[in-house]
């Protein structure tokens, strides 16, 4: 199936497919699909690049906490890392050898262990033992190193030029020594630098919370598409893509939304798995929200495409971000918009003009909880979380939203005369390369690509572009 422009022609950046049989197919600006139910980018799209921007400027970072060092792996820092005091904190041996003083050939006398508090004073031309990291005796000149010493009784010798392997108290920082600024995101090697220093505890921006609800009558979660239903692609992207951005996961404890596809899907392969022993169904019947005994948190809330149940679930999702897929369009099941008027949301974004991706958008409830809306094809709701979820999540974290990097496009890309195009490219020592299967209802494209070409729009072909990574934890 082709998608025609109004003008009949087949337009050239519609390289959609449909994922099942009455799949959702996503429609680019000015186009009809076969149903006759025109959808043209919104009057009101912002530019790709504002839309990030705008993204960025709606979220609010939270309030600097204090937490231990095994709470704060992928916060940031909300004040800068100050070094208490000196370290190292003594001179120390840099080598398992000898502390020596003076010129050799050196008497040795004793052993110094890691753990030694007082490791004495060396007269010179005198040696004694020691272990890297243990505190050198006062006087002590040089360090040994055993692959270099010669023994014979208590005489030692070997090379030994003045200082050398010995760090030196304060080598690396000095006490009241700023040695990270805030806004660094705390890694293994920031936790490893703050407990070097001697700290506890540090001061940082928590991870924001995100949540994930997906609807879809349509959609089932286990097996292939087929007539009448379609496999949730979507679903279990998001919560790996939440996490890598530097957010934390909403769970949605002991329950789990069953859609008409879902429980026909799973009355098939058995009853029990929907209606056993301790679950019950509301709001319709077979279509509702199944609560069970014991059930494992799900990582996304899977909603039927109901106005109230949407509404509702709004309402009391409690995460400073909250993911709708699959209602953002302007179809008659599509009940984002409508959801947000009735809670007196505020529109940040409505429509982006970009490919694939472009009915994405971003509101804010009256109690500052924002709501990204993501296209129901899998590639543009990748797309779309890339663009607002991401920029949002990164000032939520308290970062500054990062500039892209550009590069070649050796063998040219078509620009979209408006909008911007998001292409999956391979990267090469010569530049990028478009790969294909970029349709917004395709994944093979991105799950094959290194990254996305960002693709300016133009009346022709772009050889250069600039890239957006696939994994939100690359910046």
């Amino acid at each position: 199936m082709t998608y025609p422009t109004r003008s009949g022609e087949r337009d050239p950046f519609d390289n959609r497919a449909r994922v099942g049989e009455g799949g959702p197919v996503e429609d680019g600006p000015g186009n009809v699909l076969s149903g006759g139910r025109g959808l043209r980018t919104r009057p009101d799209a912002v530019s790709w690049d504002a839309a990030r921007v705008l993204a960025h400027a709606a979220a609010r970072p939270g309030a600097a906490v204090s937490r231990p060092l095994d709470a704060v792996d992928g916060c940031v820092l909300g004040t800068p890392l100050v070094s208490p005091g000196a370290v190292p904190p003594v001179d120390r041996a840099a080598m398992d050898g000898y502390a020596v003083r003076g010129a050799g050939p050196w008497r040795v006398n004793g052993h110094v262990t890691a753990g030694a508090a007082d490791p004495g004073t060396l007269a010179d031309g005198h040696a004694t033992g020691i272990v890297t990291g243990a505190a050198v005796p006062s006087g002590t000149t040089s360090v040994v190193r055993s692959e270099d010493a010669v023994v014979n009784g208590d005489r030692l010798e070997g090379p030994a030029e003045d200082g050398r392997h010995i760090r030196r108290a304060g080598e690396e920082c000095q006490p009241g020594e700023q040695l990270l600024p805030a806004g660094v995101v705390v890694d293994p090697a920031v936790l490893g630098l703050a407990a070097a220093v001697g700290l506890n505890r540090l001061t940082v921006i928590p991870q924001p919370t995100v949540a994930a609800l997906v609807t879809g009558d349509e959609l089932v979660h286990r097996g292939p598409s087929g007539p009448g239903r379609v496999r949730d692609a979507i679903g279990p992207m998001l919560p790996g893509l939440i996490t890598r951005a530097g957010a934390q996961l909403v769970t949605h404890a002991g329950a789990q939304q069953v859609t008409r596809a879902g429980a026909q899907q799973v009355a098939g392969a058995g009853a029990p798995e929907v209606a056993g022993a301790g679950a019950r169904l509301i709001a319709g019947g077979s279509v509702g929200q199944e609560l069970r005994a014991g059930a494992p948190p799900a990582s996304v809330l899977h909603l039927p495409d109901s106005l109230d149940a949407l509404t509702r679930a709004l309402g009391e999702t409690e995460a400073d971000l909250i993911l709708v897929s699959g209602s953002s369009a302007a179809g008659p099941a599509d009940h984002l918009r409508p959801a947000l008027v009735s809670l007196g949301a505020e529109f940040v974004v409505d429509g982006v003009a970009c490919r694939p991706g472009h009915p994405q958008a971003l509101a804010r409830l009256a109690d500052g909880r924002l709501v990204l809306g993501l296209p129901g094809n899998p590639f543009a709701a990748l797309v779309a979380f890339l663009t607002l979820g991401v920029a949002a999540i990164t000032r939520m974290r308290g970062v500054r939203l990062p500039e892209l990097t550009h590069i070649a496009v050796p063998g040219g890309v078509p620009c979209h005369p408006t909008s911007t195009r998001l292409v999956p490219v391979r990267l090469t020592a010569h530049g990028a390369v478009p790969i294909g299967h970029g349709g917004s209802a395709m994944l093979r494209g991105p799950a094959a690509a290194d990254a996305l070409a960002v693709v300016a729009p133009g009346p022709a072909e772009a050889i250069a572009a600039r890239l957006l990574p696939l994994n939100p934890g690359i910046t």
